[in-house]
């Protein structure tokens, strides 16, 4: 699947509207009562970038970007400002701020996480679009540099230590990231009369799965 490592305006995703999509199947039985299930292990966002356009020039931006990308053919990073770090959107981002699990001696390589916790519920949403430069590790509470202890890699979200961590060593980060998505319109109609009046174009994004 083509995807472009690039990340659509983020002054023009600023002003749009989306967020998390779950698929419920419901089934309801003869006595009322139900039966409630779920195909997705993971939600799936969707966005309007329509409403982040305040100019004749932001539509512009955006017929390029959307042109460049051939529609919904190449995916692409977006900024979701409601969710884009491993904190809370008031907190600065640490190296403490996710836990990727334990090291067991052997295994080098973990997967970026992050996880939604609500009473004793959570559910962990796999990150693989992390933002260059903000990437940070820790090791048994101990921050490490990317230089000498580890990489990421900014395409998958795997990051890898140099040595495996020691055994029982809690494997902690931090960072900003991007939601991996695409168009989910091969048509964009814009009418310059009916923007100028307040009337903008609606262009529907998908996340997609990687």
């Amino acid at each position: 699947m083509s995807f472009h490592e690039i990340r659509f305006p983020a002054n023009l995703s600023f002003g749009s509207l989306g967020g998390p999509e779950r698929r419920t199947e419901i089934v309801t039985l003869a006595n009322g009562f139900e039966e409630r299930n779920t195909p997705w292990a993971q939600a799936r966002r969707r966005y309007d970038a329509g409403l982040g356009l305040r100019s004749l020039d932001d539509v512009e931006r955006l017929i390029a970007f959307f042109e460049a990308r051939q529609a919904m053919l190449h995916g692409f990073r977006w900024k979701d400002w409601a969710d884009f770090k491993s904190c809370r959107a008031s907190r600065s981002v640490t190296a403490l701020d996710q836990s990727l699990g334990y090291g067991d001696g052997a295994r080098k390589t973990f997967q970026l996480t992050k996880t939604y916790r609500s009473g004793d519920w959570e559910t962990v949403r796999t990150i693989t679009k992390p933002v260059a430069g903000t990437v940070l590790a820790a090791i048994a509470g101990t921050e490490v540099g990317e230089s000498l202890a580890w990489s990421v890699d900014l395409a998958t979200g795997l990051i890898t230590f140099d040595s495996p961590p020691a055994v029982g060593a809690e494997i902690t980060v931090g960072y900003e990231f991007d939601v991996p998505v695409r168009f989910d319109t091969d048509l964009i109609q814009v009418s310059v009369a009916s923007f100028q009046a307040g009337d903008v174009p609606k262009v529907p994004v998908v996340e997609v799965r990687q």
